[in-house]
């Protein structure tokens, strides 16, 4: 399961892409990032803008709310999105739309820990990572 997500080795499987809980991400390391949400967000953009020519991966990473110095699209090597609508969840709404609109869901493994969510985008067809497990990743790249 993890390793679907991790492969630091610089292989790239084809067709292989990530989408990333962007908060659940954050959340998974008590930096008492919640004093500055909207900092952590564009920290998380730029380390996965590192990490992500590292693993050759196509990564895409939602987030609930958007900071406003940040747009949607690409940043560097990732793309970036913010949830459609507002509330609790809006990102797991939003994961869930893109893996079912998705042509090849099966090669796409969702970064999250949130059961619920873990349990639809499985049931779409994608992969689960957890939200931990990538960061430990994301922490130990170069």
């Amino acid at each position: 399961m993890d390793d679907q997500a991790g492969r630091g080795d610089g292989a790239r499987r084809p067709g292989v892409r990530l989408i990333v809980d962007g908060m659940n991400v954050i959340g998974s390391r008590p930096d008492r990032w919640w004093n500055d949400p909207d900092r952590a967000v564009r920290r998380l953009i730029e380390e996965l803008d590192r990490y992500a020519p590292q693993t050759r991966k196509e990564i895409t990473v939602v987030f609930d709310r958007r900071p406003p110095d940040v747009s949607p699209g690409p940043h560097g090597a990732v793309t970036v999105a913010f949830a459609s609508r507002r509330g609790r969840n809006a990102a797991d709404h939003e994961i869930v739309r893109m893996v079912a609109e998705d042509p090849a869901p099966g090669s796409l493994t969702v970064v999250t820990s949130d059961a619920r969510l873990a349990e639809r985008v499985q049931a779409l067809g994608a992969r689960v990572s957890s939200a931990g497990s990538f960061r430990r990743r994301l922490d130990s790249a170069p």
